[in-house]
């Protein structure tokens, strides 16, 4: 297991304007799985995910990976649910966060080809990434927080805008990531998604925890009456 982990929040808080927005949260990862990250809208998922990442400010408490954070930051990739495009080709996307780290073209272009092939959009490598579809910028977007090898990766509702096909397309990408050692942790509104994923789950409600356990566990046994009623697709507040 990487020395990154575990990653451990204490009483990890965020405030704006006097109002308690998350926490306060307690809560302990390990380096394995797909962890998905379930609640109502303005739960604080989103917020959730931002702490853990460290682009969002503590108001209290503390976040700690296993090692410091300029290193720790620099094995994290994140994507979002509307991701940004370069306003360059396909492959350029892909080049983009490679010659960052400073690697040659010559070593990198391998690797965005092997990356373009991956995600099925070889025939468009030239293309500017802008044209693309909801589903394929996704799938770039992934690919492209993918192809330095992060140890972790952070998702905010990335199918939210995606149809059916795009979704499963994404699903089995995160799939052979999560196999292929990558810790996952991911927030989603689409419950069926988050049973064909998660190895385990957290329910966040009104800025804070109230359920979390292996994925069979949570959404059999919910531990929690709110939980039990936002599984059965009440409105939960």
């Amino acid at each position: 297991m990487s020395n990154l982990f575990p990653l451990r929040l204490s009483d990890a808080q965020v405030r704006r304007r006097g109002k308690t927005i998350l926490g306060p949260v307690n809560l302990e990862l390990d380096g394995q799985g797909l962890t998905i990250i379930v609640g109502p809208n303005g739960a604080g998922k989103t917020s959730l995910l931002r702490v853990m990442h460290g682009v969002e400010r503590l108001s209290g408490g503390t976040v700690q990976w296993g090692m410091n954070d300029d290193c720790a930051r620099e094995r994290q990739a994140y994507v979002f649910q509307s991701p940004i495009m370069l306003r360059r080709s396909v492959a350029d996307n892909l080049h983009y966060p490679l010659r960052l780290s400073g690697m040659a073209r010559g070593e990198a272009t391998p690797l965005v080809a092997d990356w373009l092939a991956r995600i099925g959009l070889q025939g468009q490598r030239q293309m500017q990434a802008t044209r693309l579809s909801g589903g394929e910028r996704q799938k770039l977007a992934l690919a492209r927080a993918l192809i330095r090898q992060p140890e972790v990766l952070f998702l905010d509702e990335p199918c939210a805008n995606l149809d059916g096909r795009a979704t499963r397309e994404f699903e089995t990408l995160l799939l052979a990531t999560r196999d292929s050692g990558t810790r996952i942790v991911m927030a989603t509104h689409d419950l069926g998604q988050a049973k064909r994923l998660a190895t385990d789950a957290l329910f966040i409600l009104g800025g804070r925890i109230h359920d979390s356990a292996a994925a069979p566990a949570f959404f059999d046994t919910p531990k929690t009456p709110e939980l039990a009623s936002f599984l059965r697709g009440d409105i939960v507040e």
